[in-house]
């Protein structure tokens, strides 16, 4: 057996280090592959992730191949990928011209000779079994030895195998996320049971594994920083930096060192080196909030820095590259924008790659009683008040209003009720005068407002009897004079979460 050479080991060495380091792991293995074109000439490197659960082999990192966007599965046994990943043995083909198992799904090798190029192909295995498969090209004349290509290319596969199985199961973890968000909530400080509301924890749960764009718009304090949020902490990047930026706040004048950062002396008062959001945002995410308010001048800068990942700061020749996943947000029609020119074209389909609509308050129902049992959960407890209900008069007013403000203005106005409140019940006087002096005329109250009422005062009632009973829904329905499976239905049916009473006292 042919030994390794001594350039090769000195690759391999160097591949070693590129895995000890602090690069996340989808960094790591794109600077795996890159290496290994440049120090080694296998060419078009792809790393393809076994799905634990169907056997199939899914591409994840490519390096010379364009990927993005593309969703390319090898089911078992199919292609030379998909018969590497079911065998678990590698596969070389000498000459790709002249094989008609190679599928080149990727269609990186269509405008190649395919007869000068070698595919080497080899899995990658963790724990005995197979976790992922490791391809390369190579040109054939540069081939002397399949046997010793195949081994080297294994003992890469070695190298990667750990990061390639914690990749695998960050997928499965995907996968199940995505399963489990269609009903449940992503974050537990974004409140709602409306049928708008699942659908867009829905939407988190798809796009938090991904490094694509998110634009999320609606009206100002419907929620869109904490949808933001829920999508960095369900993110692989999760463990990096969540860096805010209020794009409204920002001068023409100070927008470049803002965003990228100056050198000392770089203008009058910079007397000290200073990092950007963007370089804070490195193996994070960054969110541009009322992304809508930029200037012209500033949207072109930040155009810029989407479209090419890097920058140079004020004062200095230095190119700083960023890997950063961007979350925008706006309460500005951005489409009437892009028609009247005050809003590039360009930089709105780079931002709207996947957008989310926060819907406003009035729009959701019954979540308005759901958001206030929060706000007053959280209140109370913040201000060690014993406040058990809200008042059905106080229901009614709060269901009246058409809160312009959004969850923002429903949260103050809770906050300042518990405030006033001396005892356990929040009542419309607790209220602000803009809400006490609504008045519905009855042949202008919404269709349904009738049941809406009902079922606020019913779950009003439900959820005080399971507060007195600890959680404990049998108690709670006999102290109601119903049954368990009854309790069981409405508990379902208003989203009442048990949990959070039966650490409570009553």
């Amino acid at each position: 057996m042919t030994p390794f050479l001594y350039e090769d080991l000195e690759v391999l060495h160097n591949l070693a280090m590129i895995l000890a380091s602090p690069l996340d792991l989808r960094e790591q293995l794109e600077q795996v592959l890159k290496t290994l074109s440049e120090q080694t000439g296998m060419d078009r490197g792809m790393i393809s992730i076994l799905d634990l659960e169907s056997g199939e082999a899914i591409l994840d990192v490519a390096h010379g191949v364009d990927i993005e966007g593309l969703d390319i599965i090898y089911k078992p046994g199919e292609g030379i990928t998909g018969q590497v990943a079911q065998t678990g043995k590698p596969m070389v083909i000498a000459n790709l011209g002249k094989d008609e198992h190679f599928l080149d799904r990727t269609g990186a090798r269509r405008f190649l000779d395919r007869s000068e190029l070698s595919f080497l192909c080899v899995p990658i295995i963790y724990d005995g079994k197979v976790v992922g498969v490791l391809s390369a090209d190579k040109v054939a004349h540069q081939v002397d030895s399949q046997d010793y290509e195949l081994r080297y290319l294994s003992e890469v596969a070695s190298l990667i195998a750990k990061a390639v199985h914690t990749r695998a199961i960050e997928e499965e973890n995907r996968r199940l996320r995505n399963i489990l968000g269609r009903t449940q909530r992503p974050s537990s400080e974004i409140v709602g049971n409306a049928k708008c509301m699942r659908e867009i924890f829905g939407l988190i749960s798809q796009v938090a594994d991904s490094n694509t764009t998110v634009l999320i718009h609606g009206e100002t304090g419907t929620g869109k920083e904490l949808v933001a949020r829920s999508i960095h902490r369900n993110s692989p990047r999760s463990s990096g930096p969540f860096i805010e930026v209020n794009c409204a706040a920002m001068p023409d004048t100070l927008i470049e060192s803002e965003l990228f950062g100056h050198e000392k002396g770089a203008f009058t008062g910079a007397i000290q080196r200073r990092r950007g959001r963007f370089e804070e945002a490195h193996g994070g995410t960054i969110f541009l909030d009322e992304v809508g308010e930029l200037s012209p001048l500033a949207q072109a800068k930040l155009l810029r820095v989407i479209q090419e990942r890097q920058f140079q700061p004020l004062g200095t020749t230095r190119v700083v590259k960023v890997n950063v996943r961007i979350v925008a947000a706006t309460n500005r029609d951005l489409d009437q924008d892009v028609a009247s020119g005050r809003f590039r074209s360009d930089l709105y389909y780079r931002l709207n790659v996947f957008p989310i609509y926060m819907p406003p308050l009035r729009e959701r129902g019954g979540d308005i009683l759901l958001l206030a049992d929060h706000f007053v959960e959280r209140y109370a407890k913040q201000f060690k008040k014993h406040i058990k209900r809200i008042s059905t008069p106080a229901i009614d007013s709060l269901l009246a209003y058409h809160w312009p403000g959004n969850v923002r203005e429903l949260e103050n106005c809770i906050e300042r009720a518990v405030l006033l409140a001396t005892g356990d019940t929040i009542d419309s006087v607790h209220l602000p005068p803009t809400l006490q002096m609504k008045v519905v005329a009855p042949e202008k109250k919404k269709q349904g407002q009738l049941s809406s009422l009902i079922g606020a005062y019913e779950r009003s009632l439900i959820v005080d009897a399971l507060k007195d009973a600890r959680g404990n829904q049998s108690k709670a329905a006999r102290v109601l004079g119903t049954t368990k499976r009854i309790i069981q239905y409405k508990v379902e049916k208003y989203g009442i979460d048990v949990k959070r009473f039966k650490s409570k006292k009553s």
